[in-house]
């Protein structure tokens, strides 16, 4: 059977690889498929992948969008009213997939500031990503806005700017890892990404066994606390204490 739809997650979570949406898309259409594009990481803010060509887009209004750690909620949006747009709508509504009044005032609430949030974590993000870069303890650091980072160029040109999640690794693999997601004191120990506050998560050990993740993996949200304090706290984290 042919391939109905292509999906796309571009930044990925949680290597932050990146995707050229509009490569994709042009060769999901050519094989008659739908292209549809997870843009959690981005958010509309910065990048639109309706404008390159994808057919749908998908959000996790629980991260950036609510952008407080405080709501659950899901967003799909489509490019075209179709008969495939009536057939979700009939089975989103009898299925009960409809956001409660408060859920949706609160992501309308993040909406509002969410220009500004994206820009301040993706300033924040670029300078947490060069200095981990930087440091000797470190292995790699996954963030599209590094200049070597394999997707950069693709992700300059289809992105506004690179986001506020990033991924590092740590030299002594797993058991390093987790000792300095242990030591951190301004990030804090937690799942999820998109809120104000910075969060840090060794991602092998949420995804269990089977995960692809490396083992000595590291992902960060960063939020909108000042860079510096977040540098503080990650240099002091992964330097080894005498015992």
């Amino acid at each position: 059977m042919p391939a109905r739809l292509v999906w796309v997650e571009t930044p990925s979570n949680p290597m932050l690889r990146i995707t050229d949406i509009a490569w994709v898309a042009d060769r999901a259409h050519a094989a008659g498929a739908w292209c549809f594009c997870d843009n959690t990481a981005a958010t509309p803010i910065l990048q639109r992948p309706l404008a390159l060509g994808a057919d749908g887009v998908v959000h996790s209004a629980t991260k950036h969008l609510g952008g407080h750690r405080d709501v659950m909620g899901g967003v799909v949006v489509l490019r075209e009213e179709d008969a495939f747009a009536r057939r979700l709508r009939e089975i989103q509504i009898p299925g009960g997939a409809v956001l409660a009044p408060f859920e949706g005032w609160l992501i309308l609430r993040g909406l509002r500031t969410l220009p500004y949030r994206m820009r301040a974590h993706s300033e924040n993000a670029v300078r947490v990503a060069g200095f981990l870069a930087r440091h000797p303890a470190v292995k790699a650091v996954h963030y599209p806005g590094l200049p070597d980072h394999p997707g950069h160029a693709i992700a300059a040109r289809q992105m506004a700017a690179f986001g506020g999640l990033l991924s590092f690794q740590v030299r002594g693999g797993r058991e390093a890892a987790l000792r300095v997601a242990g030591r951190v004191r301004l990030f804090t120990r937690a799942i999820r990404f998109g809120g104000p506050e910075s969060l840090i998560e060794h991602r092998a050990s949420i995804e269990g066994p089977g995960t692809s993740t490396p083992e000595d993996l590291l992902r960060l949200s960063i939020g909108l606390e000042h860079p510096d304090d977040l540098i503080e706290d990650l240099d002091q984290a992964l330097v080894e204490k005498p015992h």
